[in-house]
């Protein structure tokens, strides 16, 4: 991993996280972190794009606060709404074989995959490269400074919504700030939640969100499939409220504080719970069980559609099981429902960083994850298909801070006498955020 400060935006299906990460000698430690809801998105998508805007400046504005650091460009994630994964082949010729490759030709094989394999609706995001051929010898993985007069790349592109890409740029411009890289999620997730082994032999990671839950099955390291259900916590969150005739908020209290998703029918412990009913002047009481019984419901529908999505595509022949993450994923339970509906290995990953130990952020962690991991050709390939003209500078993109500005607000932080890193420094004021 790249040592550096960088800072990544997740704009989930209820609302915006901003996380700032400190990368000093390949370790990763979360030093910001913002959280805000927003009204300008609706199953996942944005609806509006002031409101969104507004969302981004509050979470930025959190994550300087706690982090000390100004926050000039963001890490964007991209979800698999409307998403095409698709394998692909294309062949260039090199104008001169006795000079090298250079970044120019890179830039001739994009703009190639842009006009003949990508669909008239959506537009190229990403790029994920199995191997380069020159003249016919393969497994080359960069094919820069070799010479030949034929270069090929096998790879598998991601496309996305025009519509979709555009409002999450807007969004992002609109709060006032630059875009460093855009990010495919479930590729940034499955970096930061699998093992090298998980990805390469295959292994299914399930994002249950807040307004959604988006499936996406990776092997040989790469992302070939990605689903999203329009239901998540939201989903039970109502269902609860409608059940037991009380609030959108005292819902989301008991799924918080007594939610279970699998609860077992010899369990002893069955409180009653206290529950403020509408039009009622005292309260009901219903069984914890009860509530477990709601929960499980919804979720065993979810997972009943991503199960079809799944089987499709012969997703369960993987040997790595199952990984679930985002915010539903913390209700106790659902790995056991999960396992019992689709047979198969289930864990659940938690971040372990100080101050973020919940799923919900781990797409934003992945976000930093990805980025400072990503090798030097990905990074070239990436800020071409952003448009970025520095990214045909021959020594690769020249960037002098990534994901934040350089500018500090906290004038501890200009004392280098102890040799501290940002994290050490801070430690106090993250001790008990989101434990």
């Amino acid at each position: 991993m790249k040592d550096g400060i960088y800072s990544s935006l997740d704009i989930g299906t209820t609302s915006i996280k901003v996380i700032v990460s400190e990368v000093l000698n390949s370790k990763m430690n979360v030093i910001g972190v913002g959280s805000e809801k927003c009204n300008g998105i609706n199953k996942g998508l944005i609806i509006d794009i002031d409101e969104t805007a507004q969302s981004v400046k509050k979470a930025v504005k959190q994550a300087e606060e706690k982090s000390g650091i100004q926050i000039g460009s963001l890490i964007v994630g991209v979800p698999a709404t409307n998403v095409e994964i698709n394998p692909f082949h294309v062949t260039v010729s090199v104008e001169n074989a006795s000079q090298e490759i250079n970044n120019s030709l890179l830039k001739k094989i994009i703009e190639l995959i842009k006009s003949k394999k990508v669909p008239n609706d959506k537009t190229l995001l990403s790029i994920m490269v199995e191997e380069f051929l020159v003249d016919g010898f393969d497994g080359i993985k960069d094919p820069r400074k070799m010479v030949g007069e034929q270069v090929e790349l096998y790879g598998t592109l991601l496309a996305v919504s025009k519509t979709v890409l555009h409002n999450i740029k807007k969004s992002v411009n609109n709060a006032g700030f630059e875009i460093s890289d855009m990010i495919f999620q479930p590729h940034a997730m499955s970096e930061l939640v699998m093992s090298e082994d998980e990805r390469r032999f295959g292994t299914i990671q399930i994002d249950l969100g807040g307004g959604q839950t988006s499936a996406s099955a990776v092997h040989d390291e790469q992302v070939k499939f990605a689903t999203i259900i329009q239901e998540g916590g939201e989903n039970i969150t109502k269902d609860i409220s409608v059940v037991l005739n009380t609030s959108l908020r005292n819902a989301e209290k008991l799924k918080r504080e007594v939610g279970y998703a699998f609860r077992d029918d010899n369990q002893e412990k069955d409180q009653l719970i206290s529950v403020d009913v509408v039009g009622q002047e005292g309260n009901i009481e219903v069984k914890e069980s009860y509530i477990a019984e709601i929960i499980e419901a919804r979720l065993s529908q979810i997972f009943e559609k991503v199960r079809e999505e799944l089987e499709e595509i012969g997703a369960f022949d993987l040997p790595g099981g199952i990984i679930m993450t985002g915010g539903t994923a913390a209700i106790p339970g659902v790995e056991e429902l999960a396992e019992d509906i689709f047979e198969v290995n289930v864990k659940t990953y938690i971040p372990d960083f100080m101050g973020v130990r919940y799923p919900s952020f781990s797409n934003a962690i992945g976000l930093v994850h990805s980025k400072a991991k990503m090798d030097e050709l990905s990074k070239v390939i990436n800020h071409m298909i952003l448009n970025k003209e520095y990214a045909l500078s021959e020594t690769g993109p020249q960037e002098t801070q990534p994901a934040v500005s350089t500018t500090q607000k906290n004038s501890h932080q200009q004392d280098n006498k102890d040799n501290e890193s940002v994290i050490e420094k801070i430690k106090s004021i993250f001790s008990n955020f989101f434990e």
